[in-house]
This record gives C-alpha cells, structure tokens and sequence, in this order.
C-alpha cells in the first residue's frame, strides 16, 4: 500500500522515508508542497494506506491538509498521522477534529513510526477487506431478491393467465393499468422500488373476478341491480384470494383489490372509504383502471376519446378520484397518450 508522506522540509521527508522503507508492502512517496500530495491522493485513492503530513508548512499547514484529504471520495477511512514539534492540547483537539487518526512528535523515533505505521495499514487493509465483504454480500443480497421477485412475477403471471380464461381482455387490461400505474407512481415522486412494487400488484387488482358467474362477468349488456351487486362483491374476494400471503407484492395486491373502487368522496365500495382513508396505492390503482375501462373497447361500448376522458378526469377529480393521483396522471399525459396509441399492451 502507498505511504503519503507530507514535509516542506526534504530533510524531514528522507528521514521519514528511511524508517518507513523495511515495512513490507509500503511503498512511501514524499512530497513537500500540499498541492502536489492532494492531486497524488486523489488519484491513487484506492491505493493510499497512510498519510503522513507535518503541520506547519507554508500556504496551507498540516489541517488543512487533513481536511483536504478527507473531502476526497474513498478517504475516509485512511489513517492520518500528524507529524509536529507542537505539543499543544488545543492543536491536537484541532487535528482530531479535522480527522487525523495519530500524532507522532518530532524529532520522530524510526523504530516509533515503523509500529504506528505497520499498525495503521494493518487498520486499513482489515476496513478494505471488510469493505469488500460487504460489497459481495450486499450483491448477493441483490441477487437474492431479484430471484425472489422473478418469482413472484411468475406467480403472478400464473395467476392472471387463470383470470385470462374467465375474460379475454383481462391480460391486456392489467398490462395496461399496470403500465399507467407506473407513470402516476413516478410523477407523485415514489421510490422506483415502490413503482415497481405497485405496478405490479396493480396487475392482481381484479382477480377477485375469477370468482363472478360468466352470465355476469361475459354479459354484453347493462348489469341488472343485483348482477351489479354482484360484480362488486369481486373487490373482497379479491382481497380473500390474496389474504395472508407473506409476499409483499401479494399483500399489497390484496390492499388494491379490496381499495381500487373506493371513492375520494365515500360512494364507493365495498366499505364506502373516503379520502385518505382509502391507501394510496388503491387511489392510484382507481384512476388507472377507469381511464382504461373509458379508452378501451367493451362489448357494452365504444372507446372513449382521449379528449373525453381527460375532461371526465377533471370533472371526477376530488369526487370519484383523489385530486393529486389526478393532477399526477395528467402531468404525464403524453407518456399517457402515446401508451394508448400503442395499445399499451406490455406489462410494466
């Protein structure tokens, strides 16, 4: 590892070389003016295991220097030794505070430097080696979760082809709510793992469906009161369907299912929420699958225009929708219509 070793004096840098030569692995490199050791460190950060550096010296003394050091990415954690004829309390409070690690007096004691120093880079290559360990077990973490969500993605994958047999549009109805659910995550300032999250929990929102009669769920004409009745009964056994998983994706699908025809103003169903009562993720969830239902085709009726559906979106904001989950899905709006120009048939 690199040794820094920091003096004006060229005397006091070859003495300090001396000593610091039969350390087995340090290679020691002088220098005398603070600029010329600051632009070294920066560029060989990862391999500097010391710093050794006087503290009175022309232009900028030995803490400015350290505080210097410090600001560099990836030092840290590199020990810095104060080399001073000073032997003030109040200098060495200052040198601790600006980050050095150990002082050495001068005139220095070689066979004293070469056991502080050893000890340092002992120091240094324990944190570097721990550092590394981390790094590794923080990847395998990383790849620990993205197996399990690969897996949930299959799961649920599984789960809705089981919904596809019950009604052909259901795959490209949640791939599309899926996809707009993810632009009015990111517009209200979400997390990306807590787009994804609910991008694809969103895809389970009616799978409580499985469970409506086909006479209902197939029906091309308008619902009688009791068929209507009915239908909405798919919001809670959704929920029961995803009960009690330990999945979060699943568990947060379970709280869309049961929340996403929930109403800011308190007519919805199936427990007449309102306002933030009813979780975000069912607001979103709301305004994403109405907006589908309104510019997709069904056997009971034609699409709705864009023009339309945006204006229905601002007359329901802050009755049927959450005005913010509103404002943030027509923030986007040209995301939005270019979605709807391409079908908007992949998954998120």
């Amino acid at each position: 590892m690199r040794a820094i070793v920091l003096d004006d004096a060229e005397l006091n840098n070859l003495l300090m070389l001396e000593a610091l030569r039969p350390i087995v692995g340090c290679r020691p490199q002088s220098f005398t003016r603070p600029a010329d050791a600051l632009a070294f460190a920066e560029a060989h950060a990862d391999e500097v295991g010391i710093v050794l550096t006087d503290y009175e010296m022309p232009g900028m003394d030995g803490l400015g220097v350290i505080r210097a050091l410090r600001a560099l990415p990836g030092f840290a954690h590199v020990p810095i030794v104060m080399v001073t004829s000073f032997d003030q309390r109040a200098l060495r409070r200052a040198a601790l505070e600006a980050g050095a690690t150990d002082f050495v007096n001068k005139p220095c004691d070689p066979v004293e430097i070469r056991a502080r120093v050893t000890n340092l880079l002992e120091l240094r290559r324990a944190h570097k080696a721990e550092a590394a360990q981390s790094a590794r077990l923080a990847q395998e973490v990383a790849a620990a979760v993205a197996l399990v969500e690969a897996r949930e993605r299959e799961i649920v994958t599984v789960l809705m082809r089981a919904a596809e047999h019950r009604d052909t549009d259901t795959g490209d109805h949640v791939a599309r709510v899926a996809n707009y659910t993810a632009l009015i995550a990111e517009a209200m300032g979400l997390s990306p793992d807590r787009i994804r999250l609910i991008s694809l929990a969103s895809t389970m929102h009616d799978v409580g469906k499985i469970a409506i009669p086909d006479a209902i769920l197939l029906k091309p004409g308008p619902l009688t009161p009791a068929e209507r009745l009915e239908m909405e009964r798919h919001a809670e056994r959704g929920a029961r369907i995803l009960a009690n998983s330990s999945s979060d994706v699943v568990r947060l699908a379970a709280e869309i299912a049961v929340s996403h025809h929930e109403r800011w103003d308190g007519k919805g169903y199936p427990k007449g929420l309102a306002g933030e009562a009813i979780p975000l993720p069912g607001r979103i969830v709301a305004v994403a699958d109405v907006f589908d239902a309104l510019t997709s085709d069904r056997p009971y009726k034609r699409a709705w225009t864009l023009e339309d559906t945006h204006a229905f979106l601002q007359r329901e904001a802050g009755g049927h929708f959450d005005p913010a989950v509103v404002a943030a899905f027509l923030s986007r709006w040209d995301a939005v219509a270019d979605l709807v120009g391409r079908g908007a048939s992949r998954a998120a």
